[in-house]
């Protein structure tokens, strides 16, 4: 369980780094990003920041490109939260592939065959 210090934080990098996506298309390989969620160590040293990413061919490849321009993404990002962080964290980017699963799940869903109950055995 995070502290509410770490919740705050992370919530302030996951807005900060929104707008800075947002405004930088450059810094996501000009993907279609969402940040699904950032968690912080409790020395708030490194962030862990999950993306999900839409209708682009090779997911990997936009984390890899996070990943290797992590120090200009980070440097933006210090330059936004300077006063209100003592520290800009370490960065690390990863995939978050949880709407993937859901919809690998519903289509599974949908292709089963269940009958309708049985209403003259009741009776």
């Amino acid at each position: 369980m995070d502290s509410t210090r770490q919740q705050k934080f992370s919530k302030l990098i996951q807005k900060e780094l929104a707008e800075i996506f947002l405004l930088h298309k450059n810094l996501v390989a000009n993907a279609f990003v969402t940040i699904t969620g950032v968690r912080t160590t409790a020395d708030l040293s490194l962030a862990r920041i999950h993306l999900s990413i839409f209708q682009h061919k090779k997911p990997e490849e936009v984390i890899n490109y996070c990943n290797e321009h992590m120090h200009e993404i980070r440097r933006e990002l210090g330059n936004r939260i300077r006063h209100q962080a003592r520290i800009i964290p370490e960065l690390a980017f990863y995939l978050d592939d949880s709407l993937d699963s859901v919809e690998r799940m519903d289509k599974l869903f949908k292709g089963l065959n269940i009958p309708p109950p049985d209403s003259t055995s009741e009776s």
